[in-house]
């Protein structure tokens, strides 16, 4: 399916103006707000993959920096800043695809700011947030007070996380994710890591772990509509 990416300038009121993408199939039948890590912009070859896969899967994905990241500044931006940013993403995702199902969510630190955003105030229109590596914790410092937000998300959740995730002890996020109940689903990626790399010895490829996190992200957004 082939999709065309048009390059975009987004709007966030008193805070400033950032680069964005909007990569559309033709008659997509929804649309992923994807928000980049801390550590990599929109324009990472982690992202990249994930919109051609999904436009490949009939999904659009609206992908945007934070301003901290198109500033060139080295600390991720307050939550305040990177709520506002994803709500002004939203918003023009749904302008520029109307009428197809909305959903939210990201790579580590865009998913958790989604989430948050999320949890104070529901973005307008967005039917369910999908996480690609949800970060519950700092490498090597169990806990979960990063998900304690989340029981004020009403909406459908999915997470796929990599048993390797140094990021998410599955230990640790099992529970958590049952705990939400029947809104949350946790797909586990055997052997792939915080962005589902896997291991050689593994017996498959990155780009079939990546195949089997787009399938499953474009099976539950289907399920969504």
């Amino acid at each position: 399916m082939t999709a065309k990416a048009t390059e975009l300038k987004l709007d966030i009121e008193r805070i400033g103006t950032v680069s964005a993408t909007l990569m559309q199939p033709a008659n997509a039948r929804a649309c992923y707000v994807l928000a980049h890590g801390a550590g990599a912009d929109m324009r990472h070859s982690f992202m990249e993959k994930v919109a051609a896969g999904l436009a490949d899967r009939g999904i659009a994905t609206f992908r945007f920096n934070f301003p901290y990241m198109e500033n060139k500044q080295g600390r991720p931006d307050q939550p305040a800043v990177a709520h506002a940013t994803i709500r002004a993403a939203v918003e023009e995702a749904a302008r520029l695809c109307p009428g197809v199902t909305l959903v939210a969510g990201g790579k580590s630190f865009g998913g958790r700011m989604t989430s948050q955003a999320q949890a104070k105030t529901p973005l307008p229109g967005v039917k369910g947030l999908a996480f690609l590596g949800f970060p519950l914790h700092a490498d090597k410092k169990p806990s979960t007070e990063r998900a304690e937000h989340l029981a004020q998300v009403e909406i459908p959740m999915l997470f796929l996380q990599g048993t390797r995730d140094k990021l998410a002890d599955l230990g640790l996020i099992k529970p958590v994710v049952a705990a939400l109940g029947a809104k949350a689903t946790l797909h586990e990626v055997e052997g792939g890591d915080h962005s589902f790399a896997v291991l050689k010895k593994s017996g498959r490829t990155n780009d079939e772990a990546l195949t089997e996190v787009l399938d499953t992200l474009t099976a539950w957004i289907d399920q969504l509509a």
